[in-house]
């Protein structure tokens, strides 16, 4: 086990013996009935609930790299189904950010890095021979308020997700919190 994970464990333990786990109670039902896809970067984790006033209890938060949603029946799109049928929830936002790192990703670069990382070419050539078009599913977007945009679309026109659920699009400078909303197509 490595030293990191041994102190996350260590922290857990004194955490549970000394009870602070009892201030974040709250129902799985979020109280704001919203749902938020947002993107997995770090400079986001405390900031985007601070910038939107939000706290522990008040919203469901999906996260992923870029805050997006490429195909209708991925995880982030069953995560939301599940949030609007079975958890209360009411309202969809998408909050993408400035300066996203999946922005003009490329992915021959995280190919190279898979191979250098010990995958092999033959594991690559064999998804894309069964029809993973590996390129496509790793590439980046080229705009940001596109990708958000993009999303919404997606998540309104999805054939699961009822008509009355209104859709938000926003963008978040990841320095200041600042929220600049982005409009659907």
């Amino acid at each position: 086990m490595s030293i990191l994970i041994e102190e996350i464990l260590k922290h857990n333990r004194e955490f549970v013996a000394k009870g602070d786990y009892a201030r974040y109670d709250t129902p799985k039902f979020p109280a704001k009935k919203l749902a938020i896809v947002s993107c997995m970067d770090t400079r986001l984790v405390e900031l985007l609930p601070a910038a939107m006033g939000l706290k522990n209890g008040d919203i469901k938060l999906i996260k992923n790299a870029s805050g997006t949603i490429n195909q209708p029946f991925d995880s982030t799109i069953r995560s939301l189904l599940i949030a609007v049928y079975l958890l209360k929830v009411e309202e969809i936002a998408v909050v993408g950010h400035y300066d996203c790192g999946v922005e003009k990703m490329e992915p021959a670069k995280i190919i190279g890095e898979m191979l250098k990382r010990g995958v092999k070419q033959d594991q690559i050539d064999l998804l894309n021979y069964c029809g993973c078009d590996l390129e496509s599913w790793l590439k980046g977007f080229e705009d940001s308020a596109e990708a958000v945009r993009a999303t919404m679309s997606l998540i309104l026109r999805h054939p699961l997700m009822p008509e009355s659920i209104p859709v938000h699009g926003f963008l978040m400078d990841p320095e200041s919190g600042r929220l600049d909303r982005v409009t659907p197509e």
